[in-house]
């Protein structure tokens, strides 16, 4: 089954279970998927969906820090919430072991040496930490590792 069918009967288990913060959630899930494939003309795949569940967590953990810096954590709640609904439907978060795993294998496999390297280097694993751990983290240990 696909991720877009799974997201759709969790919708549905939702709405029998009158489940009225998880159900709003999803609907934001799938309005951006129809937003996207209209925009587009295309059919998201499971890839595209874990992007976009990706960058809908990233903008809500931005929201949080501008909203509890502004005092107003009612909403930074609202957004909190949602967050623990999208990685309902994320894979597994990466451990630091598995993810400094990952970044000495590409490192190794494009032979990058320095700074200069590291597009490649991003290349490569962006793919396999996609919605699975923070893009901006990863790009953080990978600069520390071909700077040592």
């Amino acid at each position: 089954m696909s991720m877009k069918q799974t997201i759709h009967d969790a919708m549905k288990d939702a709405m029998r279970a009158k489940d009225k913060g998880r159900l709003g959630a999803i609907r934001l899930i799938q309005a951006e998927f129809k937003r996207i494939e209209v925009d587009e003309r295309i059919e998201i795949d499971d890839a595209r969906v874990l992007a976009v569940l990706d960058k809908m967590v990233k903008q809500r953990r931005d929201s949080i820090s501008q909203y509890e810096a502004a005092g107003r954590q009612e909403l930074a709640d609202v957004e909190i919430a949602e967050i623990a609904v999208i990685q309902d439907f994320l894979p597994a978060a990466l451990s630091d072991e598995e993810i400094s795993t990952m970044i000495q294998a590409a490192i190794e496999q494009t032979g990058a040496s320095s700074m200069a390297d590291m597009g490649k280097v991003m290349g490569i694993i962006k793919p396999q930490i996609q919605g699975r751990a923070d893009a901006g983290a990863v790009s953080g240990l990978i600069k520390a590792t071909l700077t040592s």
